[in-house]
């Protein structure tokens, strides 16, 4: 099967790790070969809000001092925490403190999410947070694609100048984070990576998002094998009690996990860093010989 884009794995984080260990894990990832790291984005974990959480873009930026190879990005930041323009300015920024290897999370956000009420952000309804969500991203992609951007929408306004330019030419590609129809048109739209998530049994469902993509981005004219698909296989047990992931049991349950998603055109596969020490040598073991293995097979 011929691939859309170059098959690529990464490594989703949640900031809740000290400094020094960040640094050493996302320097181990990097020396495996690991494509790209993505760190979430929120005031506190959305779920369990009194465990420790660092700054994501602060972090970010740290981090790509660190690094020197793996692509760097959030997975992805929620609209309501920054106005675009400051957003677009702290991405342009990384750009170049990592040398171009910025990928720009974004998306809408979740209402359940603790942030809005610790830190007294308004939590917008669906349809208000899509209409901004539609807004944000064409500043976003103005301001980085462009020195100077005059913008007057419903929600935002904006005249501005961007100075320096981006390292990556025309700007650092866009990520948009998308599960319903609204959300998935615009990211069909505007767009370098569509990226979702979800449990990694639930193949109907990543199917049934990928169809309608396809379905969006021929409506306007776009060729939709131009959107890299992007899909972090969650294990939500494992990730409220930092238990044991499934697919690091052996190198045949990996296998037998992320082919199906490749199979149906996802080209940058998303895994969570193994929580038990006891699961790292699979980790490493699947690092070093299963991936590349995959990848000399889809990249053909």
């Amino acid at each position: 099967m011929k691939l859309s884009h170059e098959l690529r794995f990464g490594i989703a984080f949640v900031p809740d790790t000290p400094w020094d260990e960040f640094v050493r894990r996302f320097l181990y990832i990097e020396e495996l070969g690991f494509d790209i790291a993505g760190l979430g984005d929120h005031f506190a974990h959305p779920m369990f809000p009194s465990k420790p959480w660092f700054e994501g873009g602060a972090l970010l930026s740290a981090l790509a001092t660190q690094t020197s190879k793996i692509r760097i990005g959030t997975l992805v930041t929620p609209i309501a925490w920054r106005n675009p323009a400051f957003l677009a300015k702290q991405a342009l920024t990384v750009d170049h403190i990592s040398h171009g290897r910025l990928e720009l999370g974004l998306g809408a956000g979740v209402r359940y999410d603790k942030s809005y009420e610790m830190t007294g952000i308004p939590n917008w309804g669906p349809r208000e947070r899509v209409a901004r969500f539609r807004e944000y991203v064409e500043i976003v992609d103005q301001l980085l694609s462009n020195e100077v951007t005059n913008y007057e929408g419903r929600y935002y306004k904006i005249k501005a100048v961007m100075s320096p330019r981006p390292v990556q030419k025309p700007r650092p590609p866009i990520t948009i984070a998308a599960h319903r129809p609204r959300m998935l048109k615009l990211a069909a739209r505007y767009a370098d990576t569509w990226t979702t998530l979800g449990r990694a049994e639930r193949l109907e469902e990543i199917r049934r998002r990928n169809g309608l993509v396809d379905e969006y981005c021929r409506e306007i004219g776009r060729d939709p094998r131009t959107l890299r698909r992007s899909y972090w296989l969650m294990y939500l047990d494992a990730e409220k009690e930092k238990g044991l992931f499934a697919y690091y049991e052996s190198e045949d349950a990996f296998r037998e996990m992320v082919r199906p998603f490749i199979d149906m055109g996802v080209t940058e596969v998303l895994l969570s860093y193994p929580y038990r020490d006891e699961q790292l040598p699979m980790f490493e073991k699947i690092a070093r010989e299963v991936i590349p293995e995959l990848k000399a097979e889809y990249n053909k």
